[in-house]
């Protein structure tokens, strides 16, 4: 069976990007987003469900996101799902599922 993994997301930075070097010198950069879903209730109402989504960027697109974005901005992701587990120092397990862009697009106009 053949599986397909790619996300597509646009939604805005709910931080500040913090971008770090790991020990090859390749920049990594994390960042949350907040992808509206707009829809209208039973009522005709418009409700907002804002998801919240952890995206890593790696490279250059991890260096032209810490220095053109920030908390606010407005951005659209390409990327896969990547499945994460690790054990605590409580040694409890734990698991996120996250995003790792391979494409960034940014949107809206350049401050100045």
């Amino acid at each position: 069976m053949a599986s397909f993994n790619r996300v597509i997301l646009v939604g805005n930075l709910t931080r500040d990007v913090e971008l770090r070097y790991i020990p090859s010198g390749m920049a990594v950069c994390d960042l949350g987003l907040a992808v509206n879903d707009r829809r209208k209730n039973a009522q005709g109402e418009w409700v907002d469900d804002p998801v919240f989504v952890d995206v890593t960027l790696w490279g250059r697109t991890a260096e032209v996101a810490s220095e053109y974005l920030s908390k606010g901005s407005p951005v659209l992701i390409e990327g896969r799902l990547k499945y994460d587990q690790w054990e605590g120092n409580d040694g409890q397990k734990r698991s996120r599922l996250r995003v790792v862009g391979e494409k960034m697009q940014m949107l809206g106009t350049r401050q100045g």
